[in-house]
């Protein structure tokens, strides 16, 4: 199969066969000729990453040399937001995938493995966390979780690609977006990296106030009595390329640092151990110089790259055993529902295999 790089299409479009029957009732024939034009580019860039027997594949973004392949059924949805490539398939055997700029997001069949680790390592790490933040995630699978804490008060999240939150609500409404009407969650579409250095220091001479995450930002710190910080940070993101790049420097994790309330803890997407190492080395490091407290754990997803993703995480806390042991267990409800997050399995996520310890603790 041939691969192209969906970066280089340039207008927001899609295939979906409803929408484009309505634009080309709204537009004209003129307008309807390029829209034509840019839905076959659509497809055709598509059709690069799915081959005539219907096999899906993904783009060799981070991992030179391998791909993971899933058989697709029907696909559901293809466009293109104002900042990546959306598709979404019905697969044989993995339920819906959702795929963002050729790589695989999540599936159905075993996204909990991901979105609960990421979400529960760090709030069962906290005594009583009330104020959340979440950090991309706009497929609605870590706010799921958060909104699962009955202790949570404020759930602030910031998906810069509204994009993702509508193709979500609508194809993953009965699995990941299921939480979005809770009444405690604010979500504004922003660059998180603008929203956290306002949200700690304030806008700057002439910041532009219409700018949806200073806006947002300034909104929060305004709160009566002072603006006490965040409990938890959950850093839901992609691959450090394209919109999520900044999220892995290290003014970002100052930033977040700065954000937290006493005693608060960050886990942000941490890659894969087995092809990763130097640059999940490199962040571990960068973060000790920042927080008394960072450990390295992992989750097992068979779709994922490896088929592992590790999360890094950092606290304010500088206990003993601050982030590697829960201080709260799921109970009642919340502990029906888990069915990947346990507190012995939270023990265990923090259990390295000797090669990824040595390289960590350089």
């Amino acid at each position: 199969m041939h691969f192209i790089n969906l970066r280089q299409l340039a207008i927001t479009t899609s295939v979906d066969g409803r929408q484009h029957h309505q634009a080309r009732r709204r537009l004209g024939r003129t307008t309807t000729t390029t829209i034509v034009a840019f839905a076959s580019l659509i497809t055709s860039a598509m059709a690069a990453l799915i081959d005539k027997e219907n096999w899906f594949a993904e783009s060799e973004v981070m991992w030179p040399g391998q791909r993971f392949s899933l058989k697709v059924g029907e696909v559901l949805h293809h466009s293109r937001s104002a900042f990546q490539d959306i598709l979404v398939f019905q697969s044989e055997t993995y339920g819906r995938v959702l795929v963002l700029d050729g790589v695989i997001q999540l599936t159905e069949r075993d996204e909990f493995a991901y979105q609960e680790m990421i979400a529960h390592l760090p709030l069962f790490s906290h005594p009583e966390p009330k104020r959340v933040l979440i950090v991309g995630g706009g497929d609605g699978g870590v706010l799921r979780e958060v909104a699962r804490h009955a202790c949570v008060e404020t759930i602030d999240m910031c998906e810069i690609d509204a994009g993702v939150v509508e193709v979500s609500k609508r194809y993953f409404a009965d699995s990941t977006a299921t939480a979005y009407g809770d009444p405690r969650l604010t979500l504004v579409h922003a660059d998180a990296a603008a929203y956290l250095r306002t949200i700690v220091g304030g806008a700057d001479d002439g910041a532009d106030l219409s700018d949806p995450a200073i806006a947002a930002a300034l909104a929060r710190r305004q709160t009566p009595g002072g603006w006490p910080g965040y409990d938890v940070i959950i850093v839901d993101s992609s691959d450090p390329v394209g919109p999520a790049e900044t999220l892995f420097e290290p003014a970002f994790y100052d930033s977040m640092r700065a954000a937290l309330a006493p005693g608060g803890a960050v886990c942000t997407q941490g890659e894969c151990m087995w092809l990763h190492l130097p640059l999940i080395s490199k962040v571990v490091s960068a973060c000790r110089d920042l927080f008394p407290t960072v450990e390295y754990a992992y989750t097992c997803v068979p779709t994922y790259p490896s088929g592992q993703i590790g999360f890094i995480m950092c606290s304010l806390d500088e206990s003993r055993h601050a982030l590697v042991k829960p201080v709260r267990a799921p109970v009642g409800p919340l502990q029906d529902q888990l069915r990947y997050y346990s507190p012995d399995v939270h023990a265990a996520a923090f259990v390295l295999p000797p090669f990824a310890e040595r390289e960590l603790r350089k």
